[in-house]
């Protein structure tokens, strides 16, 4: 790991550093998924579906994805976009994904493969669990939950 140097100026608000990497990172991973016509919304629910054996209900894929604090109302619209595709099929109240789906699905993830790969650039395994450890530290400190 590559220790850093002292700064010769006060170091800038660890809240500042984390806004816009927060900003900086979602439009980087926002950009890469526009390449394959997919929303962070639409990604987050291929995921989680994919990971369901018997699919989720649309109330079970708003709960999953209440952690990314979005609108709701932006999940349902995810689903729906997903079942017009064809990447999901609805089975009563639960979706499912499709063989589209999973063929989508794995187009996405080798770009997000790339996206991943230049977000991480000239970043050691060990500084990124070092960063996400003070950043989750930090949220800790804050009162938040990480």
């Amino acid at each position: 790991m590559t220790t850093p140097t002292a700064p010769t100026e006060p170091a800038p608000p660890a809240a500042l550093l984390a806004w816009k990497a927060y900003k900086s990172i979602l439009a980087h991973v926002q950009s890469g998924l526009a390449l394959t016509d997919v929303t962070q919304p639409m990604w987050w629910t291929l995921n989680h579906v994919s990971k369901a054996p018997t699919g989720l209900t649309r109330t079970e894929v708003r709960s999953r994805l209440k952690v990314y604090d979005m609108d709701p109302d932006l999940m349902l619209h995810a689903v729906d976009s997903l079942l017009h595709r064809g990447w999901l099929a609805a089975e009563g109240d639960v979706v499912v994904l499709t063989d589209a789906g999973r063929e989508g699905m794995e187009r996405v993830r080798e770009t997000m493969a790339g996206v991943r790969a230049a977000l991480h650039a000239g970043i050691s395994d060990e500084e990124y669990g070092v960063a996400v450890a003070v950043l989750q530290r930090l949220i800790a400190n804050a009162g938040g939950g990480a």
